[in-house]
């Protein structure tokens, strides 16, 4: 039965109604202890009317309230009041992931921000032993952190309906009696949840962390593309969808979406547990390199670029800049080898003897020769080796030559004149 304003549930005064699903009504009430807002959910009639299961929902409850994380809609409180079983909760200003998605998908960006902050929560969650068994839009709360302008801010609500695992209950003390399921429930889960339910929940087999996994891929799926993951006319050809078909790509839908990120998709998809990521902590740091890549990969409009494309542009291109530098030391030390040395200058100075007649000094290529009169041919000194020519029309003395190799060195030495 709906509750009106200023009906009081023990200290909380209802102020208005916010929503109602399968899993109960909602409200907007007044906290008179603390004079805060709050949200209160009444629980089901199936829940109330049993004492075991509310037992043991209370029990659990206390185990979800011990959550920390900013991404967690917060429990506060859990009671009981003229036969009404209800939950306080954290009141949260904003719009549903479902309200959101019925206008267009997200932008790539911010269908990445929101992933990350999903999953970092379902890795608290799950290293607690929580499972939370019941992820789709509808129980992603979207704010905006710092304002109307600021970037989206994510909030996991219905975690007091979460199972709690058989490890975390011995670690609370918690009893670890078999919950039951009445058709009631089992109804509500699949009008509610089908399209974001694993294949081993349509199957009636235990759900764990993987469970919610399977679930995270829907909804990421859905943020990225608009539709839905699984779909059919009927319930039956959805459950078939969703146990043997295989979503068409992201990129499809989304272009600009890398394909590690289809990947990361994909694999919370897969029909067998084993083959879905096993941790929620290592897609949460998936989703967080792809979103990095992402940024950096960044162009300008008119460009398609994947995530990566930069930092391999990058390498390709100081690997050739070190390759040409190579190329242009090993080209500078052949040129320098081949050229030849330039001898040092030798300067010398000589005496003529007393006369008019006109006396050269020539120069050869690898020799410096001296004679009178002048002569059209140098000296042959020989291949590399000293000799002495004599001029007999000249009258200085014998003259010596000296070839060195490549550099030539000259000496003038007065010998002996002959007959």
């Amino acid at each position: 039965m709906p509750l009106g304003p200023g009906v009081r549930l023990g200290p909380y005064e209802i102020q208005s109604a916010l929503g109602a699903g399968g899993m109960g009504e909602v409200y907007k009430a007044k906290d008179t202890r603390l004079d805060r807002i709050v949200a209160v959910k009444v629980l089901p009639s199936h829940v109330s009317d049993d004492p075991a299961l509310r037992e043991r929902f209370e029990r659990e409850a206390r185990t979800v309230a011990a959550l920390n994380h900013p991404h967690i809609c917060k429990l506060y409180d859990v009671g009981h009041h003229d036969g009404t079983d209800f939950l306080v909760l954290e009141y949260l200003e904003g719009q549903t992931l479902a309200d959101r998605l019925t206008k267009s998908p997200l932008p790539l960006d911010q269908a990445l921000a929101i992933g990350i902050q999903i999953a970092d929560a379902l890795a608290t969650a799950h290293r607690a032993g929580v499972v939370h068994r019941d992820l789709k839009p509808g129980n992603i709360m979207l704010g905006r952190r710092g304002g109307p302008s600021g970037p989206p801010d994510v909030k996991l609500l219905d975690f007091g309906l979460a199972k709690v695992t058989p490890a975390a209950v011995a670690a609370s003390g918690l009893s670890i009696a078999p919950t039951s399921v009445t058709p009631v429930t089992m109804q509500g889960a699949l009008l509610g949840t089908l399209q974001y339910m694993a294949p081993e929940q349509i199957e009636g087999q235990e759900a764990d962390s993987r469970t919610d996994t399977f679930a995270f891929g829907a909804v990421l799926y859905e943020m990225l593309t608009g539709r839905r993951a699984f779909d059919g006319r009927s319930q039956a050809s959805l459950i078939g969808a969703i146990l043997k078909d295989q979503p068409q790509p992201v990129r499809t839908s989304q272009p600009l979406a890398s394909p590690f990120l289809d990947r990361v998709v994909r694999k919370c998809l897969a029909k067998d547990p084993n083959e879905r990521w096993q941790s929620a902590g290592d897609l949460c740091d998936e989703l967080r390199w792809i979103g990095d890549a992402q940024t950096e990969s960044a162009t300008v409009p008119g460009q398609v670029q994947v995530a990566g494309v930069r930092k391999w542009f990058l390498a390709v291109v100081a690997v050739l800049g070190v390759a040409a530098v190579i190329a242009l030391a090993a080209t500078a030390a052949m040129r320098f080898r081949s050229t030849s040395v330039v001898p040092p200058e030798t300067r010398l100075q000589v005496v003529t003897p007393p006369t008019t007649d006109p006396i050269s000094m020539a120069i050869s290529p690898d020799a410096i020769w001296y004679s009178w009169p002048p002569a059209t041919e140098p000296p042959d000194c020989g291949s590399g080796r000293s000799k002495v020519r004599h001029h007999s029309r000249c009258p200085v003395p014998r003259t010596l030559f000296i070839r060195s190799g490549r550099q030539t060195a000259v000496r003038l030495v007065s010998l002996p004149a002959t007959s």
